[in-house]
């Protein structure tokens, strides 16, 4: 086993949980702290408090105009100091703060789109340039090394870990499922296409009358979807679910579907809800949107930005049911293979390791 290492996690404005640092907490040999806001984490790791100065509360996680106040009053040395994306402002502090105290610094990146107007806003560019020369660029997909290359980071400083999932967790439920329900579990919001799928939905019963629709999470949609569940008994709204709750509604389920599609500062880069659907046995009918190809693979669809292509999709799973056991049993396979949080976490660990070596040459 490799030796102990400690690790200072700098936690993003409004990061959320289950993700970046529950993986980093797994890694073998490892000792994390995570400092940030109030309440502490649900991994199990060290926690320091520290409050966020944002002067403007417009976005969150990568793009929040936000800094910890206090990342300096964190106590004791560590030999890595970590953050998600490379143009993060705290990133940015990250950076100066892991050069004062002689530690490594390394950043997690979902981010491949170049052409995100932050690069080009001063305090995000600000915090790119300190960045860029971190010890390790861990990339949670392949697209995030392309883009990292492109801005000219050096290969040998980027490695590729893809995100896992408890597939212990999220498993296919005790029975196949025949009935046509659809299941949208993922935040309410515009880029996230849940007025699309409502919009889907409708064409969809019109072939199939039988047909439902699930819907579980939040966000400024919200009341819309309210107001189809009122309207239509075919559409059940169940509110926001914690990670058992998503299990369950995902296992009641047919298919998985989602629309994702791009704004100006954001596109889908990878897509957690995906492999954690394909994890209980659902196959994916999604939007052609950003590199979500990575985890959305054939024969899971992804289908242009139209409602009609979207119901289509859909269709040609819930008239199957036998294709759709197919799929979702490849699927439960592939992902067990390839995204099992902890095979994950010992590949990020050893990605760790190549980093200290590298930086002993």
């Amino acid at each position: 086993m490799n030796r102990s290492r400690s690790l200072l996690w700098a936690m993003l404005r409004g990061q959320r949980p289950w993700r970046e640092l529950h993986w980093l907490s797994m890694m073998p040999a490892t000792s994390v702290t995570a400092v940030g806001e109030p309440p502490a984490p649900p991994e199990d790791v060290a926690f320091v408090s520290s409050r966020y100065v944002q002067p403007v509360a417009r976005f969150v996680e990568a793009g929040a105009f936000a800094w910890l106040r206090d990342l300096d009053r964190a106590p004791g040395s560590y030999d890595w100091m970590a953050s998600l994306e490379p143009f993060s402002l705290v990133t940015g502090q990250v950076s100066a703060e892991a050069r004062h105290r002689g530690a490594r610094q390394a950043v997690l990146v979902w981010h491949n789109f170049s052409g995100t107007p932050l690069y080009r806003i001063p305090p995000y560019r600000q915090a790119w340039r300190r960045a860029r020369h971190a010890d390790l660029f861990l990339c949670l997909v392949r697209s995030a090394r392309d883009h990292l290359l492109e801005m000219g980071v050096p290969s040998e400083r980027c490695a590729v870990v893809l995100p896992g999932v408890d597939v212990r967790l999220f498993v296919p439920g005790a029975q196949p499922v025949d009935e046509p329900i659809c299941v949208f579990a993922s935040p309410l919001t515009e880029n996230k296409g849940i007025d699309r799928v409502l919009e889907a939905f409708t064409l969809v019963v019109r072939r199939l009358p039988q047909a439902r629709l699930l819907v579980a999470g939040r966000g400024r949609l919200e009341s819309r979807v309210r107001a189809a569940a009122q309207s239509d008994p075919r559409i059940t709204y169940l509110g926001a679910l914690d990670r058992s709750g998503v299990v369950r509604i995902l296992q009641r389920g047919a298919v998985f579907v989602t629309a994702p599609r791009a704004n100006r500062v954001w596109n889908e880069q990878f897509g957690l809800a995906y492999i954690e659907a394909m994890a209980c046995g659902l196959p994916v009918v999604t939007t052609i949107c950003g590199t979500n190809y990575e985890a959305v693979r054939e024969p899971n669809l992804r289908v242009p930005d139209e409602v009609g292509a979207l119901a289509e999709g859909m269709l040609s799973f819930l008239d199957n049911p036998s294709r759709s056991r197919a799929v979702g049993a490849a699927n439960r396979a592939y992902v067990a293979t390839h995204h099992d949080e902890q095979l994950q976490a010992v590949a990020m660990g050893a990605a760790f390791t190549d980093a200290e070596g590298e930086s002993q040459k």
